[in-house]
């Protein structure tokens, strides 16, 4: 049986037109990551092949070697065709605007997107600078080499 990890402490901000949304939140005690609102004032039609920047109200402090990524809702993106454009979208630990989300509509209907819509996941992951040395001389060798893409096979 594994301990219980301790959360991450990130100061958060409700930014003024998102302060009566609830905070980021997991749906289930065993969710990866948090869901992320829709800080709109007006409901947002997406057209198909639409994209938009949907605010969500928040900002966030988060500590060095930390990243948030933002990632698309799986039951938006089946039944809608609605999907995070730039996925996973990185906010990075020197980042302290309102985190926004880019939603594209690649379905074939209009979406709406009313105030308060859980429209994407955040995970917040750990992060390592990396310090990129000069391989020509020991360079490690592997049993794929330089294989490219599909070189691993399909099945």
């Amino acid at each position: 049986m594994t301990e219980p990890v301790a959360p991450l402490a990130v100061p958060l901000r409700r930014l003024p037109h998102g302060a009566d949304l609830p905070l980021p939140a997991a749906a289930t005690p065993g969710a990866a990551a948090v869901d992320l609102r829709a800080a709109v004032a007006e409901p947002l039609v997406l057209a198909p092949l639409a994209r938009a920047l949907v605010p969500t109200g928040i900002a966030i402090a988060l500590p060095a070697g930390w990243e948030a990524q933002i990632r698309p809702r799986s039951g938006l993106a089946l039944a809608h065709g609605l999907t995070v454009l730039n996925a996973p979208g990185t906010i990075d630990a020197d980042y302290r605007g309102e985190i926004g989300v880019i939603l594209i509509n690649l379905g074939d209907r209009d979406v709406t997107i009313v105030r308060g819509d859980r429209i994407a996941q955040m995970l917040v992951a750990p992060c390592r600078p990396v310090a990129w040395q000069d391989g020509d001389d020991d360079w490690p060798d592997t049993a794929r080499a330089t294989g490219g893409f599909g070189s691993t096979g399909t099945r």
